[in-house]
């Protein structure tokens, strides 16, 4: 394995980091509303396919899934200049 394009697994408490990859892939097609009004069950599917995530829909709970939504918020936010 080439360790310099190693990434590290992403897991549920990496909300910062799932936020930053959920923003890589829709960029600004989701602005703060409309990720406020995503729902679990489709963010969760989005989640469950990012590169290097590895998780499972059995350890996601609602507050993982409340605050990455947040953390993309925040993150749609800071690139929004």
């Amino acid at each position: 394995m080439n360790n310099k394009n190693y990434e590290p697994p992403i897991t549920w408490s990496d909300h910062e980091d799932i936020a930053m990859a959920l923003y890589e892939k829709f960029g600004d097609d989701f602005n703060e509303s409309k990720i406020y009004r995503i729902r679990f069950t489709e963010l969760l599917d989005w989640i469950l396919t990012l590169p290097n995530f590895e998780g499972t829909r059995e350890q996601a709970n609602e507050g993982h899934l409340e605050q990455i939504q947040a953390a993309w918020v925040y993150e749609w936010r800071d690139n929004q200049d």
